[in-house]
C-alpha cells in the first residue's frame, strides 16, 4: 500500500462542533489503494480479454460489510479520545474569552500570566490533535490493507471470468488518477462488493438506509476526513495580546 495516507476518515471520529472547532481546508490525502496486480504478483495472471472496466478501490473496502463493520468498531474505539480533544479545546476557548472580557482589568503580570496559559494550552491541544489524527489514520490504514489483501485476487478473478483486459482504479479523481473520464456502465465497483461480501461471510450491518455506504450509483457519499484542527490552530497568539 501506498504511503499516503487512506482518504476515508471516519465521519463520527473527531466531529467536533462547528462552533468548537474550525474544520480543517484541506485534509490529508488518504493512500491510493494499491492496485490488484500489485498485491497479487505471486499469483499466475488472468488470461486478458479486450475489454476495460474501472473501480473505485477506496470505495470498496468501504462499502463492502467487513469494511463497514471495522470501521465502525475504529469509531467506537477513538470516541474517548474525540471527548477529550473537545474538552481541551473548550478550556482554551473558555480562556480566551476570559482574555477578551476581563484582559483589561487585570494586572500586567496578571494578563501576561493569562496570556501564557492561553499559549501553553493551544500548543498543547494542537500536537495532541495531531497525534490522534496519525492514530487514527494509521488504523485506518491497517484496515483498509487487511481488506485489500483478501479483496485483490477476487477482482482479479473477476477480470479472468468476465474477459477484461484491464481494471482501472478510479479513487482519485483526474488529473491526480489516471481515468479522465469512463461511462458508469463500465464500473464494476458494486460487483465486487457483492462477491466479496459472499466470500467474507461478514453480515451487513443494521443501519438506516440513508446510512448505507456509498457505491458509485447508490447516491451516497463518503465519510469526511480527518480530526479537524481546533480552532485558531496554526497560530498560538491569543485574542488582544501586545504585540
Amino acid at each position: 500500500m501506498n504511503n499516503k495516507c487512506f482518504k476515508f476518515v471516519l465521519a463520527v471520529v473527531f466531529a467536533f462542533p462547528a462552533m468548537a472547532l474550525a474544520q480543517t481546508a484541506n485534509a490529508d490525502p488518504l493512500p491510493a489503494a494499491p492496485s490488484a496486480t500489485n498485491t497479487t504478483e505471486a499469483q499466475p495472471a488472468a488470461p486478458g480479454g479486450n475489454k476495460i472496466a474501472t473501480i473505485n478501490v477506496e470505495q470498496a473496502i468501504f462499502a463492502c460489510n467487513e469494511g463497514q463493520r471495522d470501521f465502525e468498531v475504529l469509531s467506537k474505539k477513538l470516541e474517548p479520545k474525540q471527548t477529550e480533544l473537545k474538552g481541551m479545546n473548550d478550556e482554551v476557548e473558555n480562556l480566551k474569552k476570559q482574555l477578551n472580557t476581563s484582559g483589561d482589568k487585570l494586572s500586567e503580570d496578571a494578563r501576561n500570566n493569562l496570556v501564557k496559559q492561553i499559549e501553553q494550552k493551544q500548543k498543547n491541544l494542537e500536537r495532541t490533535v495531531q497525534d490522534a489524527r496519525d492514530d487514527a489514520q494509521s488504523q485506518q490504514n491497517e484496515i483498509a490493507q487487511r481488506i485489500l489483501q483478501k479483496m485483490a485476487p477476487v477482482i482479479v478473478k473477476f477480470a479472468g471470468d468476465k474477459g477484461y483486459g484491464a481494471i482501472l482504479d478510479t479513487s482519485n479523481p483526474w488529473p491526480q488518477g489516471p481515468v479522465l473520464w469512463a461511462a458508469p456502465s463500465v464500473d464494476i465497483t458494486k460487483a465486487i462488493v457483492d462477491l466479496y461480501n459472499v466470500q467474507s461471510g461478514v453480515p451487513a450491518p443494521a443501519r438506516p438506509t440513508s446510512q448505507k455506504p456509498s457505491i458509485p450509483g447508490a447516491g451516497a457519499t463518503k465519510p469526511a476526513t480527518a480530526p479537524a484542527k481546533p480552532a485558531g490552530a496554526g497560530t498560538t497568539t491569543p485574542p488582544n495580546q501586545p504585540k
